[in-house]
């Protein structure tokens, strides 16, 4: 909102007075499922604005369906516009793309996890992780601290796979250790190390599988987690082989759902 309304709204300072009321409804454009309308709605509450959300976070709505109303000041109604559109139109983008992927992949498997990754929008993480899971999906970690996950660079800085197992075992009792592996003796290397999950980096799905059963041989509970190069029209090939399946394109590269702001003069 700072970003956005910054020192005023200047045209609408000169255009609307100043105790003209209003009222204002967001519309969906699309069917979706929808995600952010909370959100939305804390702008117009922050700007003194009365608000009733016609629906809740998570539920589909279908084109021209009303999902949120809010009443008071013209101009706060104008100056809180936009930003509640931002957060409606890219939450819900994400958490329909999270849904239509949830349902493609538990056909191949009912147990899978769809996660997302820290592949954010700076300074936005927080709403996006939030859709993923509105839209059924995992967040995964939302930053650094969250989770000890050894990735390639790691291992070229620890010297090896049994090197970076062994200094992340020494270092933390509590926390469960995932690594991520880019063919499937290093996966059996990992796994013999002390590993709790093992991420299949790029991967295909033909390897996935086979060196999936391969771990699951030597421990049957391991966690299995496959990344990279993943897409909306390939995860489903990955399905059968994994736990997980991570994809840094539900926060990268969504579409925006079309929502618009009606207004009237109350």
């Amino acid at each position: 909102m700072k970003e956005d309304i910054r020192s005023g709204d200047v045209t609408s300072e000169l255009v609307v007075p100043e105790d003209e009321k209003a009222k204002a409804k967001i519309v969906c454009k699309e069917r979706c499922v929808v995600a952010g309308i909370s959100d939305a709605a804390e702008v117009f509450k922050e700007l003194g604005a009365r608000v009733t959300m016609q629906v809740q976070d998570g539920r589909h709505a279908e084109r021209g369906e009303v999902v949120l109303e809010a009443e008071g000041k013209a101009r706060a109604l104008l100056a809180g516009e936009r930003v509640a559109l931002n957060l409606i139109m890219r939450m819900s983008g994400i958490a329909t793309a999270t849904d239509l992927l949830v349902h493609r992949c538990r056909r191949a498997n009912p147990k899978i996890r769809i996660a997302a990754t820290r592949k954010t929008t700076p300074g936005f993480r927080e709403f996006e992780k939030k859709a993923v899971k509105l839209g059924g999906g995992d967040p995964h970690r939302y930053g650094l601290d969250d989770a000890i996950l050894i990735k390639d660079n790691h291992i070229t800085i620890a010297g090896g796979i049994k090197e970076a197992l062994d200094r992340a075992k020494h270092g933390s009792f509590t926390k469960k250790i995932e690594i991520e592996v880019q063919n499937p003796m290093d996966a059996k290397l990992a796994l013999e190390g002390g590993a709790d999950i093992i991420m299949l980096d790029n991967f295909s799905p033909e390897a996935a599988r086979s060196t999936a059963a391969d771990l699951r041989k030597m421990k049957p509970n391991v966690l299995i987690e496959v990344s990279g190069g993943i897409t909306v029209d390939n995860a489903e090939a990955y399905a059968a082989a994994a736990d997980i399946i991570s994809l840094g394109s539900l926060t990268h590269s969504y579409r925006s759902i079309d929502f618009s702001m009606d207004i009237a003069r109350a």
